[in-house]
């Protein structure tokens, strides 16, 4: 019998030679940036079980804007939506996203599936790291009796598994996969050697090794819980300070001129990190008898922050004079953060329903939105930013670069020949409040 060490020590140099391939199991905003970044090194496997989205890869078509069109078409990742391709390669990655159910509870169906369709085809001396959002345990307690019930072979003896967070951020064209620090974990040093050797492959600027899968596992969830409960704290202040009449963005640039201040904003937190990464750590200190105070009580300020942005616009409706019900609203931006297609779990349909709450059905502008995705998660159809008129109320929702170049000759177009004044509502502050309030616009923004 060939010890195991010898056994999972080959799978680094089979790969750099090769030997075997590297596979990515779920072509996402995530997935697909780390496929094609491997593929430039070594013989990569890009396996996701929607069809539909490996033709557009297979065409050249990159529906997250991720790595673009030429990325893609350039890439030599072999693009697949046929599971039994799995088996040609001896080093997985799952990357599927870790959302949460209506109730907040974690729901890791997807990554379940993945380990299920994995492990149907997972071959001896195999190593399978996860890069999944979850609580710690959720690998070695979850993931891997799914893979040796499936495969009908032992982890620790046939196949190896590890850990490692993904942080990259979509949209962000600065911290990228190769720039970010990498953390990666395994089941064992040999493991973890293996693992950080081949990530060492793209991530330039190095690796970083956790003591233990449950570690990095950990790792990840607290980042993100650290921004959601500063961000919290920043929009806590916002509804402070603008019962004050205090500008908010001023007082932050007053008090960022200390040496320690921490540079946080208030806005929308959506998305299926900051929004949701918390209630992972949650649920687990739940299960252990542990009731969060301080992430909790972030999470619901969070959560809060559509249905306050709607109310406040409403309010100055009213202050305007100007009629609420059938009031017409434009809400430019849908996506869950700037510069991104991606709608899942934005933040800003919570604005929208809120506002059909006081009769009014606004419209809804995003030229960098996926608008198929938006139809289909939301019934959301968007409405072209050239026909935006008559408006009593606009909400610039989304700090896309685009929208940060309009004017105000390009606000006026969008607004009627009202008697009231015209009510602007810049959620993230992206434009310059002197010059609106001057122009006679009701100008509010968190």
């Amino acid at each position: 019998m060939i010890p195991e060490w010898k056994e999972i020590m080959s799978v680094y140099e089979d790969l750099v030679n090769h030997r075997t391939k590297l596979s990515l199991v779920g072509l996402g905003y995530v997935g697909m940036p780390i496929a094609v970044s491997f593929s430039k090194h070594i013989d990569v496997i890009g396996f996701d079980i929607n069809n539909d989205k490996i033709e557009k890869y297979k065409a050249g078509i990159d529906p997250t804007n991720e790595v673009g069109n030429e990325g893609v078409k350039n890439s030599a990742v072999d693009f697949t939506s046929n599971e039994e391709r799995l088996k040609e390669a001896k080093f997985h990655i799952v990357a599927v996203p870790t959302p949460v159910n209506s109730d907040h509870t974690p729901d890791l169906r997807p990554v379940e599936g993945a380990s299920h369709t994995l492990g149907r085809n997972l071959t001896k001396g195999s190593i399978v790291v996860y890069e999944s959002t979850v609580y710690p345990g959720v690998t070695e307690d979850i993931c891997v009796p799914i893979l040796e019930k499936e495969s009908g072979m032992k982890c620790g003896e046939d196949f190896f598994v590890g850990y490692s967070p993904e942080r990259i951020n979509p949209g962000d064209k600065v911290h990228r996969l190769e720039t970010i620090t990498k953390i990666v974990s395994g089941m064992n040093d040999e493991v973890l050697e293996e693992i950080a050797n081949t990530y060492s492959l793209v991530v330039a600027a190095g690796v970083y090794r956790a003591e233990s899968i449950k570690v990095a596992e950990a790792a990840k969830v607290i980042e993100n819980s650290q921004r959601d409960i500063n961000i919290a704290f920043m929009n806590e202040l916002s509804m402070i300070f603008n019962r004050m009449g205090i500008d908010t963005q001023a007082v932050l640039k007053a008090a960022g001129t200390k040496w320690n201040f921490l540079h946080f904003f208030p806005g929308l937190v959506g998305g299926h990190c900051i929004g949701v990464d918390p209630y992972y750590l949650t649920y687990k200190a739940e299960q252990l008898g542990y009731h969060s105070q301080i992430i909790l009580s972030g999470r619901r300020i969070n959560d809060d922050m559509g249905k306050y942005v709607a109310e406040s616009l409403v309010k100055n409706l009213i202050k305007a004079e100007a009629p609420v019900r059938n009031a017409r609203v434009a809400i430019l931006g849908f996506t869950f953060k700037e510069n991104c297609p991606d709608t899942r779990n934005t933040k800003v349909i919570d604005i929208v329903n809120e506002l059909r709450e006081y009769g009014i059905d606004p419209m809804i502008a995003d030229p960098e939105a996926d608008a198929q995705e938006a139809e289909m998660l939301y019934g959301v159809k968007f409405t072209d930013i050239k026909d935006i008129k008559d408006c009593d109320a606009v909400i610039l929702a989304v700090q896309h670069d685009v929208f940060a170049d309009l004017t105000p000759a390009d606000f006026d177009k969008m607004y009627g020949k009202n008697d009231h004044s015209k009510i602007l509502s810049d959620v993230k502050g992206i434009l310059d409040r002197k010059t609106y309030e001057n122009a006679g616009y009701i100008y509010w923004r968190l």
